[in-house]
């Protein structure tokens, strides 16, 4: 295999060219956008509509407290907890999910689950087993940034989603998030659903499916994810072609790095392998705590996340309609975190960016960074899930005036 920089010869004491060193994998890795702008949070005066970030005053902090207690209080459970654990997960949590899903008549068993770092080391572990390079890996556009990371390792070639319908049938991967999707926060409506399943098995594409959001519906459930949709239509999820990734981030708290992977038994069983190779297990202690505190905050604690969130968008939304001058245009989520706002032609996301730090003190995240190929740089992404509603406002006042003034 060719290598992106071949490393050229050096004297003996010369310091190495690092650069050269990296494998082509290596090479490719650049930093997120969304992560560099993350540091700005500890700056004073800004007001961040950046990260996807949960509101730290929603973590069920005390019931977290009290299950890590109740865990070293048994020598039993805190010997287990701190020792090293099997790779595919603590099982009574992964039996908690999974009976999640037969209450919602999808027959699964624990061998379908596979715990992971975050459903971010889901999706790289399925970008590896799945795709090499030059494989066809069709998405929305634009999609989740993190996904592009995660899968871009590979080097696939990048398609759109609409493929699929056109009949296309040399993709190899189709990723969706198909409700209140980063970053637009639009969502598949139920017979969308059904079609991409139908066109999905037409060309022979494995889906994954992305539910980070689905729990932050605030206009109503979420249709039917795809994996029960398929199930039902095939009678088992052994039969079906989807791969179904979800996460506690989003509805518990982000920093115990708790997701989980559901897909057909020899699909697990591989990804298993590719676990052990890159972590051994997810942490024991943060699982073991977990299976406690779902149990223990209930329906009631999603009720509170959707009663906060929803308010927060309505903010955004009302914000936006008083502050935007004419020729921005938004989207209107029913669900999770995000608002996408298309520009006039001719400003530029990032251009902008750097002034409304400079000067407005507000920060937002450009959009060409949700494409493949970095098109439509007069779009950017705003989040309303950690502002309270004056703070939305203001910032909002601040980034139309900044617009008005730019065009």
């Amino acid at each position: 295999m060719t290598r992106l920089n071949p490393p050229s010869r050096q004297s003996a004491g010369e310091p190495i060219d690092w650069s050269a060193a990296f494998s082509a994998y290596g090479q490719r890795a650049t930093a997120s956008e969304i992560r560099e702008l993350l540091k700005l949070l500890d700056q004073p005066g800004i007001i961040s509509f950046a990260g996807g970030i949960p509101d730290p005053g929603l973590f069920p902090v005390e019931i977290l407290a009290k299950a890590h207690a109740r865990i070293f209080a048994d020598p039993t459970r805190a010997a287990a907890a701190l020792q090293y654990s099997v790779s595919e997960g603590y099982p009574p949590l992964r039996e908690q999910l999974a009976q999640g899903w037969r209450d919602q008549g999808v027959e699964l068993s624990i061998d379908n689950i596979m715990i992971t770092n975050g459903s971010q080391q889901a999706l790289d572990l399925i970008g590896r087993l799945f795709l090499d390079a030059g494989d066809r890996l069709l998405s929305a556009r634009p999609t989740y940034l993190g996904a592009l990371q995660a899968f871009n390792g590979q080097a696939p070639s990048h398609g759109d989603l609409a493929e699929l319908a056109a009949g296309r049938a040399d993709a190899k991967l189709a990723y969706v998030m198909p409700d209140f999707a980063n970053p637009t926060g639009e969502s598949i409506g139920l017979n969308e659903r059904h079609a991409l399943l139908a066109d999905a098995d037409a060309a022979g594409v494995v889906v994954v499916e992305d539910a980070a959001y689905v729990s932050l519906s605030y206009d109503g459930e979420a249709p039917a994810s795809l994996l029960a949709l398929e199930s039902a239509s095939k009678g088992s999820i052994e039969a079906g072609r989807v791969i179904h990734c979800g996460t506690f981030s989003k509805t518990v708290v982000p920093g115990l790095r708790v997701g989980w992977v559901i897909a057909p038994e020899p699909v697990i069983r591989k990804l298993v392998l590719l676990k052990q190779a890159a972590d051994l297990h997810t942490s024991t202690l943060a699982q073991m705590a977990l299976s406690e505190v779902i149990d223990a905050i209930g329906q009631a604690h999603i009720v509170r996340l959707r009663e906060t969130y929803s308010a927060r968008r309505d903010a955004m939304l009302a914000a936006l309609e008083r502050h935007m001058p004419a020729g921005v245009n938004w989207t209107r989520p029913k669900g999770g975190m995000f608002v996408w706002l298309d520009l006039p032609h001719g400003v530029d996301g990032a251009e902008l960016l750097a002034r409304a730090i400079e000067t407005e003190r507000v920060a937002f995240v450009p959009g060409a960074a949700f494409f493949a190929d970095g098109a439509k740089p007069n779009t950017l992404r705003l989040s309303f899930s950690l502002n309270p509603p004056a703070a939305i406002d203001e910032g909002v006042g601040r980034l139309g005036r900044l617009i008005r003034s730019t065009r």
